[in-house]
């Protein structure tokens, strides 16, 4: 086993087994976090319209309706906002809101879509006062459109390049004055100089099962369904902390009780169409599950090399690195050391396995385990 196996900085070789294979993303999957097409038509009709209406992130919205109150009693445009946290917790959402707090249109693009300080530009330009700006992944942005942001955030102003070569001139254009909402899901990849022009930065967390109650029976409402308290509380718990997750698990089991029994959501309802999709009681999925058994029974709990635990699994090494592993750690079912995975002892306790003996330390071929006390 190589460090590089260990530590998965290396890309798998040409010919490997699992490299035939496209890389899964989470939007595939039942309790991916990526909003797919179905999600992204259901969604708008899901979204609340008001930060009153918003549930869960207290913080976040206590501090942003002080920052749109202050703007709103100022006559001013708010300040530039920046929301960075995992997908679906509701980073589009609140840049809607904010739109319509502070009762402007809102324009929509994203990093990856601006590609060009042109394309930039002919965006800025064409805001009218007091427009909110959405960018979502803007750290996916081309570094010469973040420095013609800097400008624009900060001076309200571009400077646009005609011509070439030493004929080139730059022409300032004014803009009026704009709120940027920027979305992240990795807020360490934004350089310091553009995140120090955001006047409001917040980080949005992961939803308690109580709060993505509430979610299910907002969007239970919204959707005609009927649920009851023990039924919207067995679907909050398998959505991982994030109601996009909630609100997609709702609609399957929705269509589970429409055909398997009287259109109501109960627990038990819940627990059989969830069966049927194979989300467990903790959220996890196939995927999930396969990885730690891999782990777990081909390999003694480790530690095992990431290529090869993506081998046994019969997956690419992102798939398990950056779709299964994220949440396996967030709930302590599988750790990443120097020397590889290691699954835990409440992944052992998850899947009803006994962990092999460990020889105590001392003894011939015994050594410290990572979990020993």
């Amino acid at each position: 086993m190589t460090r590089d196996d260990d530590q998965g900085t290396s890309a798998p070789a040409d010919g490997d087994a699992y490299a035939a294979a496209p890389p899964a993303t989470g939007g595939e999957r039942l309790v991916g976090a990526d909003a797919d097409g179905e999600d992204t038509a259901v969604e708008a009709a899901l979204r609340p319209k008001t930060l009153a209406e918003f549930v869960g992130q207290p913080k976040v919205r206590e501090q942003l309706d002080l920052v749109l109150r202050a703007a709103r009693q100022r006559g001013a445009t708010a300040d530039h906002v920046l929301l960075s946290g995992a997908p679906g917790l509701g980073k589009t959402t609140l840049s809607m809101i904010i739109a319509a707090e502070m009762g402007a249109p809102i324009r929509i693009t994203s990093g990856p879509a601006i590609q060009h300080a042109g394309d930039l530009a002919a965006i800025l330009s064409s805001l009218q006062e007091g427009e909110v700006l959405f960018l979502d992944e803007i750290h996916r942005m081309s570094r010469p459109a973040e420095e013609m942001l800097y400008m624009a955030m900060e001076d309200f102003r571009v400077d646009v390049v005609v011509g070439k070569g030493p004929g080139a001139t730059a022409i300032p254009l004014e803009l009026p004055p704009f709120t940027l909402v920027g979305a992240t899901t990795r807020a360490g990849l934004l350089p310091p100089p553009l995140r120090d022009r955001f006047g409001f930065t917040a980080h949005m967390e992961f939803y308690e099962p109580a709060e993505l109650e509430r979610v299910v029976h907002r969007s239970a409402k919204l959707l005609e369904v009927t649920t009851d308290a023990a039924g919207a509380a067995e679907i909050a718990g398998r959505s991982r902390g994030t109601p996009r997750i909630a609100n997609r698990l709702l609609r399957r089991v929705r269509d589970y009780a429409q055909v398997k029994a009287d259109g109501v959501v109960t627990r038990e309802i819940a627990r059989q169409a969830l069966a049927v999709y194979e989300v467990d009681e903790r959220g996890l999925d196939r995927l999930d599950r396969s990885v730690l058994h891999a782990l777990l029974k081909l390999f003694g709990g480790g530690p095992v090399g990431l290529s090869t635990l993506a081998v046994a699994v019969g997956e690419e090494r992102e798939t398990v690195e950056e779709v299964a592993e994220p949440f396996l750690v967030r709930e302590g079912l599988l750790a990443r050391t120097p020397r590889g995975r290691v699954g835990t002892p409440a992944a052992w306790a998850h899947l009803g396995l006994t962990p092999p003996p460990r020889p105590a330390p001392g003894a011939p071929g015994g050594q410290s385990g990572l979990f020993d006390g």
